[in-house]
């Protein structure tokens, strides 16, 4: 019985950590270089912090930047013992597990689910990037791109599917649909 428990102590599975927001990649940073330089390598494989492709108009350029998906997390696939519980805790920037409720409730590991889906959500190669304006209806735009570039308008519809819009914009005193994509608008 005693060694059920050991191998069912060191099977390898994904934990949380929760980190100071903003500061993810600095942790990621830290626990990569302690896998490689130190024997915590034998026990953590992989550290990862989901990302998305997010696009952006700036100065009516196109601009991609990567967003976190979970801001303030970092994901490790590990062997939790003792030590290695105590090593990741401890590593800068990093607030503690995330655990279920009580005092003295353990790091749980996510679930098959889970990991499936955090990992498909950044992996995805024919996942376009995601729009970084959620509009409304009703919000106030200037189009910057296009044969209307530099008129102002309203937003009339929003397509999400297809990241378009229907703004409406006065031309010679009349107010004119247009059907426009994410990408050719910014907010005012």
């Amino acid at each position: 019985m005693a060694e059920e428990k050991k191998t069912e102590k060191l099977e390898k599975a994904w934990y949380v950590l929760r980190a100071i927001s903003g500061k993810e990649a600095k942790v990621k940073e830290v626990l990569d270089g302690a896998i490689r330089n130190t024997p915590l390598g034998n026990y953590v494989f992989q550290v990862l912090i989901p990302t998305e492709k997010v696009v952006s108009v700036k100065n009516g350029k196109k601009v991609v930047k990567e967003k976190n998906l979970y801001g303030g997390y970092v994901f490790v696939e590990c062997i939790l013992t003792g030590e290695v519980l105590y090593e990741l805790r401890n590593t800068t920037n990093v607030i503690d597990f995330l655990k279920g409720r009580g005092k003295d409730a353990k790091p749980e590991p996510l679930r098959e689910v889970e990991i499936r889906r955090m990992l498909g959500a950044g992996d995805d190669p024919t996942d376009e990037a995601v729009a970084d304006n959620d509009f409304m209806v009703g919000e106030q735009i200037k189009v910057t791109d296009g044969a209307f570039s530099g008129f102002f308008g309203s937003v009339q519809e929003v397509n999400r599917e297809r990241k378009k819009l229907t703004v409406t914009v006065t031309i010679f005193g009349r107010k004119t649909p247009l059907e426009l994509e994410y990408s050719q608008v910014e907010r005012t």
